[in-house]
């Protein structure tokens, strides 16, 4: 173990004395346990087994023998950059290797997977990210210190990923740490090497890997076989990882296998769409036609899509909303959520802006923006309809935030994204989902106008300006 980091923890062990005898939680360890960890770290107990790495369908790859993963056991406190081998399955989307990253404590197994935003991409316009198309994050691959402070957007995005926030405390901060960057441009769901053609017919056709699945199943894979199962375990992110989160929650809490599982999908909403309605009724629906085919959902009959039918029943492969509600019965006793502004025009404009040609050819902005919101706000209502009679499965939905679009509730810290009318912080939401008990909190803001007037917020002009 690094000296600094024995340091660290030794003084951590020392201030957590008498709260972890007092106020210890599931998943925790006891004082004497800590320090002991400190100097022999707490091994794998939960491998992956013979029958998960020979199944059939998305089964949990290791690294080869003798590759260097990179990772230190005893380096708490740290981001570790934790190397995959092309032989687990995982790849960035444009072929280079893929990695994640892991922040280790000792007084605790209790556990945050925090799958990164970014947008999407379907096309060669998108997925080579030119200027004035939404595209998708990291197109080139994922560097190494990605989690340094020199890239603020992934090591400082979050107060749920952020120990040391300066004002806003939330319990995963105390947790193991895992955060899983985002280089497929697929959510985390596609599995399939698209070659797109250049419509100009100039460069080369773009080979992309859509592989998040995958990938999600190599971090798992590497989590069971390196790191203690979890007593408590939240699954999170926010826009492209909000989705994600919905999309591989499921295998996730299933061979992670927490006493508690929770999840909280941040402004990444997969709507209710039956592939018969109209677009009237479902305005989500161009876009999940389109992603079905390009990120290979449904492949062959052998896709994600039917990976997960095949453990949820009530899973609507032609209703891709259904995943929200199958998760909700097949985790009965787990607690779960999702938060979004009504205002987003983020990935809102991912979801209507190209297949609605009154928007995309609309010249003037405040229009287009009108224009996305009625959508939106249609398939809003249509996803708080489907949660009606679900204890286990609320939502929190705040108006409007004057930064990044009114995307993602999470993110930067939790004031602003508060329900004024009913004396709610998003932290309320975030606590009721993680510690709370009974029905799972349900909150909408109704007020249009008051968040708008909450006057001129330097942070968030800084941030606008960056982005």
């Amino acid at each position: 173990m690094h000296v600094k980091t024995k340091i660290k923890m030794l003084c951590l062990a020392g201030c957590m004395t008498s709260s972890l005898q007092a106020a210890a939680e599931l998943g925790d360890y006891s004082a004497w346990t800590t320090f002991l960890n400190l100097f022999s770290p707490q091994s794998a107990n939960n491998p992956v087994t013979s029958d998960q790495r020979d199944a059939e369908q998305y089964p949990l790859l290791s690294n080869p023998s003798g590759f260097d993963d990179g990772f230190s056991p005893g380096n708490y406190l740290a981001w570790q950059t934790v190397q995959l081998h092309p032989d687990t399955g995982a790849v960035c989307g444009n072929g280079s290797p893929y990695k994640f990253f892991v922040n280790r404590v000792a007084h605790t197994s209790n556990m945050i997977i925090y799958l990164e935003g970014g947008g999407a991409c379907w096309d060669y316009e998108s997925c080579t990210g030119q200027t004035g198309i939404r595209g998708a994050r990291n197109p080139n691959g994922v560097p190494d210190d990605y989690m340094s402070l020199k890239n603020p957007g992934a090591s400082m995005v979050s107060p749920l990923v952020v120990r040391l926030h300066p004002w806003t405390r939330t319990e995963t901060q105390g947790w193991n740490m895992v955060y899983v960057p985002y280089c497929t441009g697929d959510t985390y769901t596609g599995d399939k090497v698209a070659v797109y053609e250049d419509p100009k017919g100039e460069a080369d056709p773009l080979v992309w890997h859509h592989n998040g699945v995958k990938n999600m199943r190599a971090i798992v894979s590497w989590l069971k076989d390196n790191i203690e199962k979890p007593g408590q375990m939240l699954v999170t992110g926010c826009s492209a990882g909000g989705t994600g989160t919905l999309g591989n929650y499921y295998p996730i809490r299933r061979d992670m296998d927490p006493s508690k599982g929770y999840m909280l999908n941040d402004s990444g909403p997969i709507y209710p769409a039956p592939v018969t309605g109209s677009t009237n009724d479902y305005p989500s629906l161009p876009l999940h036609n389109r992603i079905r085919d390009v990120w290979g959902l449904d492949g062959d009959g052998n896709g994600p899509l039917y990976y997960l039918k095949g453990k949820m029943p009530t899973l609507d492969l032609n209703n891709l909303g259904t995943l929200t509600t199958a998760l909700a019965d097949t985790f009965p006793n787990d607690r779960l959520g999702h938060t979004q502004f009504w205002e987003d025009l983020n990935y809102s404009s991912y979801s209507y802006e190209r297949f609605y040609p009154d928007i995309y050819n609309d010249p003037d902005a405040d229009s287009r923006a009108e224009k996305i919101h009625q959508r939106w706000y249609k398939d809003t209502g249509n996803l708080m309809a489907s949660l009606n009679g679900y204890d286990n499965f609320g939502y929190y939905l705040p108006r409007f935030r004057g930064v990044n679009e009114s995307h993602c509730t999470t993110i930067i810290e939790f004031n602003n994204s508060d329900i004024q009318e009913e004396g709610l912080e998003l932290e309320n939401f975030v606590d009721n989902v993680i510690s709370g008990s009974g029905t799972v909190m349900e909150a909408s803001e109704e007020d249009t106008v008051t968040d708008h007037n909450k006057g001129f917020n330097l942070l968030y002009w800084l941030l606008d300006q960056l982005l």
